[in-house]
């Protein structure tokens, strides 16, 4: 009898560990893929910015959201969409970005990276390299930018 029970107990911890990898893969597999999307839509964002397209922050962008950027400003999405529809003001001339690290929480994500660039900013030349983080959440089946903050490097 009792070799059944040792028989039972190590079978069912046999099954608990293989259940457990299934649920590790899966989750790995998920968050690859946010990853992926994130870093996709981070790139766009640098190549919106480039084009000047106003219709990457009007579906990118929550309704809500608000950006806190390296002169000390707060923007909300319809401030960025306003702006970009003024290139003569507010025109990006060169950008690019490194050290992208994207962490993947379920439906939430949070991208810090190193943006350097070279634009016009309401009407202000500005040719700096900031620090960056983006909070994005999972709305509806869409990935939406909730929240972003810049700090200018020394």
């Amino acid at each position: 009898m009792k070799i059944n029970t040792t028989l039972f107990s190590v079978s069912m911890l046999v099954m608990a560990l293989l259940a457990s990898m299934v649920i590790l893969k899966s989750a790995t597999a998920a968050d690859d893929d946010t990853v992926a999307a994130i870093t996709k839509l981070e790139n766009d964002s640098v190549k919106a910015d480039l084009a000047s397209d106003k219709s990457f922050p009007e579906k990118v962008l929550a309704a809500d959201w608000t950006g806190g950027d390296s002169s000390g400003k707060w923007f909300t999405k319809q401030t960025v969409v306003k702006m970009m529809g003024d290139p003569k003001n507010n025109k990006t001339n060169s950008e690019n970005i490194s050290e992208l690290k994207v962490r993947a929480y379920g439906s939430t994500a949070i991208a810090t990276y190193k943006d350097t660039y070279d634009a016009m900013v309401q009407g202000e030349h500005r040719s700096r390299t900031v620090i960056t983080t983006d909070t994005f959440v999972k709305r509806g089946g869409l990935w939406k930018l909730v929240a972003s903050h810049s700090s200018q490097t020394k």
